[in-house]
């Protein structure tokens, strides 16, 4: 395959992030109805309210699983998620083959890191952690304007890429 035939099959950073932005809807309302079952489940007290705000210690990382699984598992059965189908994008293996779980678990955790810098919220304040977040996601979409095969941080740490399909 030549590199041109190669760059006629890779998706622009321009649809995957519209397909991102599909994505986000459906992840908001993953994340309200785990919520809901959460407050029915403890009765009314995942968060309490006083003199300091209480959430479940447990929340927080079922709502990171959750949302974490929504990703990997659409990524192995088929290829795409909800926001990559109007797109017509498909993520694969470098080559074109399907994901195996390790790629699928390893595109999840490295497209998530720049959640980390939310610890420094506390510190620095959330403003700031907020902009620091988006630059760093922008530095990850960024690799992907730069390589042949537009991969992002998180597609050439799993290789893995995005193509267009049909």
């Amino acid at each position: 395959m030549t590199e041109t035939e190669t760059t006629n099959m890779m998706c622009p950073l321009w649809r995957r992030l519209l397909a991102l932005v599909y994505d986000l809807v459906a992840v908001l309302a993953i994340v309200m109805v785990v919520g809901l079952l959460c407050e029915l489940v403890t009765g009314g007290r995942l968060i309490t309210t006083g003199s300091q705000v209480h959430i479940a210690w447990w929340y927080q990382p079922l709502q990171a699983l959750v949302v974490a699984a929504y990703f990997a598992v659409s990524w192995l059965r088929g290829g795409q998620t909800l926001g990559m189908r109007p797109w017509r994008i498909r993520i694969t293996a470098n080559g074109g083959a399907p994901l195996s779980v390790r790629q699928s678990l390893v595109r999840v955790v490295v497209a998530a890191l720049p959640l980390l810098l939310l610890l420094l919220a506390p510190q620095i304040g959330l403003k700031p952690t907020l902009w620091a977040m988006a630059g760093a996601w922008g530095l990850w979409f960024a690799a992907a304007l730069f390589g042949v095969r537009c991969q992002a941080v998180h597609d050439l740490v799993a290789g893995t890429e995005i193509r267009r399909i049909g």
